[in-house]
């Protein structure tokens, strides 16, 4: 009798096969491939259900495909970047011998992805000792695949981008602030101080997302607090590749990452400093 094989040996025959296909290609090469291949996989196995579990509150959830991508993409790594570092989300973990450190975030915007909304992604990012040199997103719901690095000025399917310009007043701002965040007074008058200054504000609940419609001219800038460097890391290149600049700022007790053109990430900066 057959018996049907588990979530966990369906990614390794995945991965094996994509090994093949992707053995030598560059780190540019192979990030796009990696996130393109674990959001569809992440896609397919929603349509056929998912399993749920919250981390540290209702809002904050993982499911079997935040696992089986970036066991994926994990076991990718582990075997043509050998000596890299890993950082994954759901745990994936092994120390750097060269020097460079993959991040990965198998699905960023759970919640969104868990209650079915398409505003969800893959996203993955390259550093090393100068800091964040490639970021690769891919949202399976538009087909956009995002690339940019230090060596990579930024595109979206392979076609250029840059941020907007413009003041504050005549951008968007792409945000989240979590409802804990807006009652404590410290964090919610930061937050508040700067919003007001744009024309007008949008919280979508997927910062990599958000990151690379900043790099594209979607949105005008983003702020966000206590931001983990998986979340980070992959729109910070892409921003910063495609003309834009970041930050981190501490104001209200938290560290705030920013992102934007020169003159909204100046004039932010000015509100903190006011």
């Amino acid at each position: 009798m057959s018996t049907k094989p588990s979530l966990e040996e369906m990614i390794s025959a995945l991965a094996k096969t994509f090994m093949v296909a992707h053995v030598d290609d560059t780190d540019a090469h192979l990030a796009q491939a990696l996130v393109y291949n674990a959001g569809r996989l992440a896609w397919r196995l929603r349509e056929q259900g998912l399993d749920v579990d919250q981390k540290t509150s209702v809002s904050d959830v993982v499911t079997d495909a935040d696992r089986a991508a970036e066991l994926f993409v994990s076991s990718v790594l582990e075997a043509l970047r050998a000596q890299d570092g890993i950082v994954g989300e759901e745990g994936a973990s092994r120390p750097s011998e060269s020097g460079r450190v993959w991040h990965i975030d198998p699905v960023d915007g759970t919640y969104n992805f868990a209650s079915g909304s398409d505003y969800w992604c893959s996203a993955l990012s390259l550093s090393d000792a100068t800091g964040v040199t490639l970021g690769a997103v891919h949202r399976p719901a538009m087909g956009y695949t995002w690339f940019g690095g230090k060596d990579f000025p930024t595109t979206r399917d392979g076609q250029p981008v840059r941020v907007q310009s413009g003041g504050a007043d005549e951008l968007c701002l792409s945000t989240y602030l979590h409802p804990t965040s807006l009652a404590n007074p410290n964090i919610r008058s930061v937050w508040q101080s700067v919003a007001e200054e744009f024309a007008t504000v949008r919280m979508l609940g997927a910062g990599s997302v958000d990151l690379s419609g900043v790099a594209d001219g979607t949105w005008g800038a983003w702020m966000q607090h206590s931001v983990a460097d998986w979340d980070w890391l992959p729109g910070k290149a892409l921003v910063e590749a495609a003309g834009g600049m970041t930050a981190k700022l501490e104001k209200g007790g938290v560290e705030w990452c920013i992102a934007g053109n020169a003159d909204a990430v100046a004039h932010i900066k000015e509100k903190f400093n006011g």
